[in-house]
């Protein structure tokens, strides 16, 4: 089998290897990829600093063809790529399809804005005194994505950080290699000077650590979990350099008695079941008033019935596997945390045996849940969704901002009155109305608030905040 090796200073190298499994069949191994050492990420780093001033010099036509480049490979070639998306982590194949197209989107948005880089010519308050306002990189910029969307996250911070004119060091989630590989392999092809982009594959433990800890290091943009995005923004904070996070989420979903039943099942259930439930948008809290609450939870249970739990690439499948073993055991540990507390498992929760072994759960429904409750409270990561009554849209607007958390918000209404006042007083980066919880545009900002997320927003043209550094000059006429 094929070794797909680390890319560092323009050269692919590395020998250790570990094998990319399946979850839908652990038969199967995907690939086998390298394992990147503290000496490779080390050397990563270098090749980012000695090429960092001569990319953020390159020419705008230059950047922009790349990317372009780049975008259009990556949509030519998507049935391949979401389906090595669907072997590797678990999402059904239309949905590896869907995103492998968004992260096409993603690159041609951002050739496009290599483009359209522009600044402000303003006049001072001193007399013939003339002042402009410029961006430049930042330099070399770490990027850390996590497995549950491995090819659109790392197009939305991979993106931006090369049109800004920024090199780039990623560290892709250990467990899926394949589809960053793949990218990393486009951009590199579609004439990437050496070292501007490098891969380190590995344990976090490892390359992360050295990424944190490098002062060579100018950004860091992380997605992942809460912990770990702390340790980060600690590192970060002795470096004095800029940190980006993009952390948990425990996301509500507010269902209101006027709502069109069939449009809340809908965004509930895909929201809080789709892709597994794996989604850092998930409504895992669905918080439904009195009115509706009984006929809610029944429409629910059986749509969730109809619902085929199977091989992520088979035909027909709704929900594939959960991403491993140990998230599967999380899973299950906080279906158990559930019952404890008292909350109703009105549906699911089982492991499923397919043709093949694989990580299968079926979807899990809790009613008479609490929002003071561990599974209302922390982001369990799987396809478990917690029921919560309100008596009123008042009492539900509380509970959906009684998190620590505040990432996506959603609600269910034909009331435009409830509407708009959610809109407006949600605690949450992004809101829904009538749309599931999970589902962005790859043009528009992205981002929480709370212990959601830290630092300038992802995607669109707020992603120049983050990579980008304002630079002020006055020239006397």
């Amino acid at each position: 089998m094929t070794l797909h090796q680390n890319l560092i200073a323009g050269e692919w190298v590395g020998s250790e290897s570990v094998p990319n499994i399946n979850p839908s069949n652990t038969d199967d191994v995907v690939g086998e990829y390298a394992r990147a050492s503290v000496e490779d990420a080390a050397n990563a780093i270098a090749a980012a600093r000695n090429a960092a001033h001569g990319w953020a010099r390159s020419g705008l036509l230059e950047r922009h063809a790349i990317l372009k480049k780049t975008a259009d490979e990556i949509m030519a070639r998507k049935q391949e790529l979401g389906r090595l998306l669907a072997r590797e982590e678990g999402k059904t194949l239309p949905e590896g399809i869907g995103e492998t197209v968004r992260a096409a989107q993603i690159f041609d948005f951002f050739a496009g804005e290599a483009l359209r880089l522009s600044g402000e010519t303003v006049p001072s308050v001193r007399p013939g005194v003339g002042v402009e306002v410029t961006r430049e990189a930042v330099g070399v910029v770490g990027i850390i994505t996590p497995w549950n969307f491995p090819i659109a996250i790392p197009a939305w911070k991979i993106a931006p950080a090369l049109c800004y004119g920024n090199t780039v060091v990623f560290k892709p989630a250990e467990l899926v290699p394949g589809c960053a590989w793949a990218i990393v392999d486009i951009l590199h092809r579609s004439g990437l000077p050496a070292g501007v982009l490098n891969l380190v594959m590995g344990k976090g433990s490892v390359v992360g650590q050295v990424m944190l800890d490098s002062p060579e290091i100018d950004a860091i943009s992380f997605t992942g979990s809460v912990a770990t995005g702390k340790r980060v923004a600690e590192a970060s904070t002795r470096h004095m350099r800029k940190f980006q996070l993009e952390m948990g989420g425990k996301n509500p979903m507010v269902v209101l008695d006027d709502a069109d039943l069939g449009v809340a099942v809908d965004a509930c259930v895909n929201g809080a079941f789709f892709s597994t439930g794996q989604r850092c948008t998930a409504s895992s809290r669905l918080i439904v008033t009195e009115g509706i609450h009984d006929r809610f939870v029944e429409a629910v249970t059986a749509k969730l019935k109809t619902l085929v739990v199977d091989d992520a690439v088979k035909e027909g499948t709704h929900i594939g596997p959960v991403v491993d073993e140990k998230q599967l055991a999380q899973d299950e540990s906080y279906l158990e945390i559930g019952r404890k507390e008292g909350a109703n498992l009105v549906f699911g929760g089982e492991r499923l045996n397919r043709a093949a072994p694989g990580f299968y759960l079926q979807p899990a429904l809790f009613t008479e849940a609490t929002n003071q409750m561990r599974i209302s409270q922390e982001e369990i990561f799987g396809p478990v969704a917690s029921v919560i009554r309100a008596k009123d849209y008042d009492e539900a607007l509380h509970l959906a901002n009684d998190t620590p958390l505040g990432l996506s918000s959603g609600i269910c209404t034909t009331s435009l009155k409830h509407a708009t006042h959610f809109k407006r007083n949600a605690e949450a980066g992004m809101v829904m109305v009538n749309l599931p919880t999970a589902g962005v545009d790859f043009h528009v900002p992205f981002g929480g608030r709370k212990g959601s997320s830290y630092g300038p927003r992802e995607q669109g043209r707020y992603a120049a905040e983050f990579y980008t550094l304002v630079k002020t000059s006055y020239t006397l006429a």
